[in-house]
């Protein structure tokens, strides 16, 4: 038992390393409610903060204050008016938002100075700046509705952010702007933190929200968008939930302006923020400008990750072994197809030209990422490739995955239709049966 927990342990560190290398100076912008903090649950948050600071993440984070001001103005009997999902915010409302966020910031980095031993907070050294970093603007008047002291990003202070984390420090914006006349608006986490993430050319822009992500219209966890589907769902007018029509928008407005991922993740979820940062499969939408897929020709250097594609299913019978020397001779037979740079995928084409026949071989994709459709995909691309060879058929040997290839129009046949050449090297103890397709 204590052998397969620590093996479960190196298994899941040797998973992480790669983000761990990855992340290290990389500037990640977090926002987060106010929700949060009246939940008691921004004290496990602040475990999460201090240990991507610790990795040498730059980070900055943006927090709101929504429920936090709406008790203020219930205890001064003032009345909380919205104009199309904006507050409208006169000079004694604008009293009851400062006093709200004070409290809310002055609690936020408190929690974040914690030291307790024998917690994830013991020898935290983590130092929390904050200042006039966002000049605002008024947002003025709407449809005739003056929005008075409601306000929106005009400048980013970019020099003064990178400033202080080049010092280690970590960022905290409250949802407030100040003007050059002096006067202070009340603003949105969702506007300071996307027009920073965008002026900080920010790596990662995280919102932490109700639901735990997108969902398509059968209610199954979109883990992947592009910005040209993030935007058709937008515009097919299905009812999405309040936080997804809120945050949604503000994350393909961030990839568009060049924020390499947008992550939208549930606030419930305990360790949210690094289930979806550290792992593959994440927890919740991950919103990149354009697809993360690369199908491309195998080099040298892919052959250690065509490996440990290949070396389970060999070891399971359902591949014939290959060792590294023949592979990296064979390399250029191969194609792999890479997501977010990590090889999950890959095949290889070896063809008979005066039988006008290809072999496909070596077809694998990575567990974490099948029933996906990526193994049809590269064969789709096999396909295509023994195509512009002139070649007219395509077969393939296979022990166990026989459905998958008749699924695919593959035939069954014997093996006097493979090739003279590969004929000649049928093992016949291994007795694969013989597909074959007509291309």
């Amino acid at each position: 038992m204590v052998s397969t927990t620590c093996d479960n342990f190196i298994t899941w560190f040797r998973s992480v390393a790669p983000y761990i290398n990855s992340f290290r100076g990389r500037t990640f912008v977090i926002a987060f409610g106010g929700e949060v903090v009246a939940d008691g649950k921004f004290v496990a948050l602040t475990h999460d903060f201090n240990l991507l600071a610790s990795l040498g993440i730059r980070l900055v984070l943006v927090h709101g204050a929504r429920p936090q001001i709406e008790q203020h103005f219930a205890r001064n009997n003032l009345g909380d008016t919205y104009y199309q999902g904006i507050r409208v915010t006169d000079i004694e409302s604008m009293q009851c938002v400062k006093e709200a966020v004070g409290r809310v910031r002055v609690e936020i980095e408190a929690l974040l100075s914690m030291g307790l031993a024998n917690s994830p907070m013991e020898n935290a050294d983590i130092r929390v700046a904050g200042g006039n970093f966002i000049t605002a603007q008024p947002i003025g008047v709407i449809n005739g509705v003056d929005l008075m002291h409601t306000g929106c990003v005009r400048k980013v202070d970019v020099a003064a952010i990178k400033d202080r984390m080049d010092f280690g420090e970590v960022l905290l914006l409250s949802p407030l702007g100040y003007s050059p006349t002096g006067e202070v608006f009340n603003m949105t986490l969702e506007d300071i933190a996307t027009t920073t993430a965008i002026a900080l050319d920010a790596d990662k822009l995280v919102f932490l929200m109700d639901t735990d992500g997108v969902h398509d219209s059968k209610g199954k966890l979109l883990k992947e968008l592009t910005v040209i589907e993030a935007q058709a769902l937008l515009s097919n007018h299905r009812k999405l939930p309040d936080d997804v029509s809120l945050y949604l928008p503000c994350a393909i407005r961030a990839c568009e302006a060049g924020v390499a991922r947008t992550h939208l993740i549930s606030r419930h979820n305990d360790g949210a923020v690094l289930q979806e940062l550290f792992s593959n499969e994440g927890i919740g939408t991950m919103l990149v400008e354009r697809t993360l897929n690369n199908l491309r020709p195998a080099t040298i250097r892919d052959v250690g990750g065509i490996l440990s594609l290949l070396r389970p299913l060999e070891a399971e019978g359902i591949l014939v072994r290959r060792n590294r020397e023949l592979l990296e001779r064979e390399i250029d037979r191969f194609v792999v197809l890479e997501h977010d740079r990590r090889i999950i995928g890959c095949a290889a084409i070896y063809p008979f030209r005066d039988e006008a026949a290809a072999e496909l071989a070596g077809l694998a994709v990575d567990p974490n990422y099948r029933d996906q459709g990526y193994g049809e995909v590269i064969l789709n691309h096999i396909i295509s490739i023994a195509k512009t060879q002139g070649l007219k058929k395509l077969f393939v040997l296979t022990t166990r995955t026989a459905h998958w290839f008749i699924e695919r129009g593959f035939v069954e046949d014997n093996v006097a239709a493979l090739p003279l050449q590969k004929m000649s090297l049928y093992n016949f103890q291994r007795m694969s049966k013989v597909f074959v397709k007509i291309i």
